[in-house]
């Protein structure tokens, strides 16, 4: 039994930005940090005070995490960023809406004293006296503390409150008693690095106690009313803790389910469909995406797409309708690419996209929207003609829709087998449903209108919400992308008048349109020839050339001897995770040699910025073949791809056995630790890892357990609509009592499911509960 939480983010946009830059504007994008550890970097939009990002993230994290924060900054070439302001969410506050924060938020100042993080251990004693009680606070440690310095550290002590007294031990009444933590300056005030504030009532009642206490902020100063003077961040988050039982206990459920989904539309089956009725429209992209999960998992994701797509066929009588609504096939179809054919689409569309971005040529074939600019040779410039404006950006154009198509038409035996084997069923499925001659471009355009406009065009757009690259386009780029995007469209619904109508300035790209859909319909006609066995031995192939976790260019460096660590020490290599090593060679193509096994693995965290002088480095401990410990230090290039490769790391090794509780997140040096000066190298760290802290990303290992508990979860929240379809079924039996006697009516499928539901419910609730844990070792009452 495990507690998962994750935090569904989504950074919609911003306004009423404060200008930073001397241009009257500035270049916005968020740090987004879980405990005052930055987790994700947003790309920057240039040159706005009211920017628009779009990015969804997901977070697994620990169930005792405190608050996330939302940081909005202003990055300058050439001197440090700005910060403009910040938006805090508590985790109480995520948590008290059970559908997630969602809406405006006010940018609040960025107040040194609030930004605190780390613990620090106590021991605290009282001993009841003839006129007074004694108290003793002994301050044993800190760890995880904040930066205050600028080479990246703090020069820690601490004051200890009590009764209007500063000193290490007091007697007195009993009152509150306050520890706080500062960062000496020699030449400038003391930095603030936290309190932890104790009910010594409390303290009395228990007489001893010792833990780790978490440092909070200083909130006794009166803040300034400067909400909305730093404008506003539009955000929704979302928050889900769930219980994950063992195995066994899903398994009624996910065999009831995948018996559904074999006997398909040949057997009494009703579920699938019924999940479909009493989905709401808000939650059906989850649902779709839990189920299509579980499935893929259990190798039925083509026969529950298959089902899905014989349900919408069979209440669908006109084919300009067909698959265009947000229907559970839909949805389930788009979540479907994006875990099965994510890899598939970048290898078509990166070049191209990469190609776009590098150009940067000004492309624009609306008449109403061309900027006619000067052109030719220093002291020989003429002003370009309108003509010649749409004229080249008909090339342009043309050139990309034809690169692209030409890479799509070579592309089928790159397309997962799995994804060709469910195109194929789509395609007979619709020619079973529309035959004749008058719908010969039908079953093309149901394959089209996934392929093209749910998954290509889509990340076309929208490069960036795809990984296909780090940084949003600029305004000029995101036009060549967008007049690109509608070439693809026009393409992918067969060239019909109807889609030529709506925009009749696209004309000039007809040409290339008309060739493109017989190079399109030729493509897919390859593409669905697909057969079981070939099939089989195309998985098969496929499944011994598994793809790499995660791969990109990192600079490594392994400490040796006693001397000084420095940032140029690094060296660039090409690092490939897979699900047996972390390997490294000189460039992508060259042989590859094993640097670390995974079942070595023992943690992968950060390194302090001081450590090396420079940012964004990890540190991946592990045992060598003789069991002796080791640690390699790689450097990334930002934050994100820092992110990226230790969640990558921590969930290849999530189940190693020996994985480490503490770190240190400094390196030893000459004869100490640079972090906690400690002089023993193998000691017990002095900082927590964070195994659990990861990414949710499209490659991600399937948890059958948890896409299991999801389902189950999804059912309890319509199980009262499920009773009443029983009811009708069975001719108004009782809510909550299921027929098992052999007389009654027959304990059909959705009987099977609602007593499924109750044995989940028991098991639940005869397991611990749900809500987070305490903080570990600390059973005092913490006042902020």
């Amino acid at each position: 039994m495990a507690k998962r939480s994750s935090l569904y983010i989504r950074i919609v946009e911003g306004k009423n930005l404060p200008a930073k830059d001397i241009t009257g504007s500035s270049d916005p994008y968020c740090i987004v940090k879980v405990d005052n550890e930055p987790i994700i970097r947003t790309a920057t939009v240039w040159k706005t005070l009211c920017p628009f990002w779009g990015e969804e993230y997901q977070v697994h994290l620990p169930p005792t995490f405190h608050a996330v924060a939302f940081y909005v900054m202003d990055e300058d070439a050439l001197s440090r960023d700005d910060v403009i302001g910040k938006v805090c969410l508590t985790r109480d506050t995520i948590a008290s809406h059970p559908k997630g924060f969602s809406g405006w938020a006010h940018l609040t100042e960025v107040d040194p004293d609030e930004e605190v993080q780390g613990e620090i251990h106590l021991r605290l004693e009282v001993w009841p006296g003839a006129r007074a009680c004694r108290l003793r606070c002994s301050v044993l440690e800190a760890r995880d503390l904040a930066p205050k310095d600028r080479n990246g550290t703090s020069d820690p002590f601490v004051r200890v409150r009590y009764k209007g007294r500063t000193r290490e031990t007091s007697e007195g009444a009993m009152e509150a008693l306050c520890v706080e933590a500062w960062d000496w300056d020699l030449v400038s005030r003391n930095d603030f690095l936290g309190k932890v504030v104790i009910d010594v009532q409390r303290l009395r009642v228990v007489q001893q106690e010792e833990g780790w206490f978490r440092l909070q902020p200083d909130q006794s100063k009166s803040r300034r009313h400067d909400e909305g003077n730093l404008g506003s961040l539009q955000l929704e988050v979302r928050l889900r803790d769930e219980t994950v039982l063992p195995s066994s206990y899903y398994q009624p459920l996910v065999h009831l389910l995948c018996h559904e989904v074999k006997l398909g539309m040949q057997g009494p089956g009703q579920l699938i469909p019924l999940i479909e009725e009493t989905t709401s429209t808000e939650c059906r992209q989850d649902v779709a995406t839990n189920l299509l999960k579980l499935f893929l998992g259990q190798g039925l994701a083509k026969d529950f797409l298959d089902l899905l797509f014989q349900l919408e066929l069979s209440r669908t009588s006109e084919t300009n309708t067909l698959f265009r609504s947000n229907s559970l096939a839909s949805k389930s179809m788009e979540s479907f690419l994006k875990v099965a054919g994510m890899q598939y689409l970048h290898g078509v569309l990166g070049p191209i996209i990469n190609k776009v971005f590098e150009e940067k040529k000004y492309v624009e074939l609306d008449p109403s929207k061309v900027e006619v600019k000067d052109v030719g040779c220093s002291g020989l410039h003429r002003p370009q003609t309108e003509a010649e404006v749409l004229e080249q950006s008909a090339q342009t154009l043309r050139a990309h829709l034809g690169a692209l198509l030409s890479a799509l038409s070579r592309s089928v035996r790159a397309c997962p087998a799995v994804v060709r084997a469910t195109f194929r069923q789509l395609f007979r499925r619709v020619r079973e449903r529309f035959p004749g001659a008058q719908h010969e471009n039908v079953p093309f355009i149901a394959v089209t209108s996934f392929l093209c406009l749910r998954f290509f065009s889509p990340a076309i757009m929208s490069p960036k919400l795809f990984h296909l690259r780090e940084r949003h386009a600029d305004a000029r780029t995101s036009r060549t992308l967008l007049l690109l995007a509608k070439a693809v469209q026009n393409v992918g619904n067969m060239d019909t008048p109807a889609s030529r109508a709506k925009e009749a300035w696209m004309e000039p790209l007809q040409p290339t349109v008309r060739q493109g859909v017989a190079q399109l319909k030729d493509f897919i006609t390859k593409l669905v020839d697909i057969e079981e066995k070939d099939e089989l031995d195309l998985q098969r192939t496929l499944s011994l050339q598994a793809p790499p976790v995660k791969e990109g260019p990192l600079f490594i460096h392994r400490t040796k001897g006693k001397g000084p660590l420095m940032s140029s020490s690094f060296k660039k290599l090409y690092f490939s995770l897979t699900t047996e090593a972390l390997s490294f060679a000189k460039t992508p193509s060259s042989k590859k040699s094993a640097l670390i096994k995974l079942a070595n693995i023992r943690a992968a965290e950060k390194v302090e910025e001081k450590s090396f002088g420079g940012s964004h480095v990890m540190q991946v401990i592990y045992t060598d073949d003789a069991g002796r410990p080791q640690t390699a230090y790689l450097q990334c290039k930002c934050v994100n791809e820092l992110n990226q490769w230790l969640s990558a790391l921590r969930k290849v090794s999530i189940n190693n056995t020996g994985l480490l509780g503490s770190y240190h997140p400094g390196v030893f040096r000459g004869d100490k630790w640079s972090c906690c000066h400690q002089k023993e190298k193998t000691g017990q760290g002095c900082d927590k890892t964070r195994s659990r802290v990861t990414l949710q990303e499209w490659n991600d290992p399937l948890d059958h357990d948890l896409e299991a508990q999801l389902i189950y979860r999804h059912l309890l929240g319509v199980e009262a609509m499920l009773w009443e379809r029983h009811r009708e079924l069975s001719g108004g039996a009782e809510a909550g009592t299921v027929p098992t006697s052999p007389g009654k009516v027959p304990e059909d499928s959705l009987a099977r499911l609602l007593r499924v539901l109750q044995d989940l419910r028991e098991a639940h609730s005869s397991s611990p509960a749900g809500s987070p844990p305490s903080e570990p070792n600390c059973l005092l009452e913490l006042q902020t």
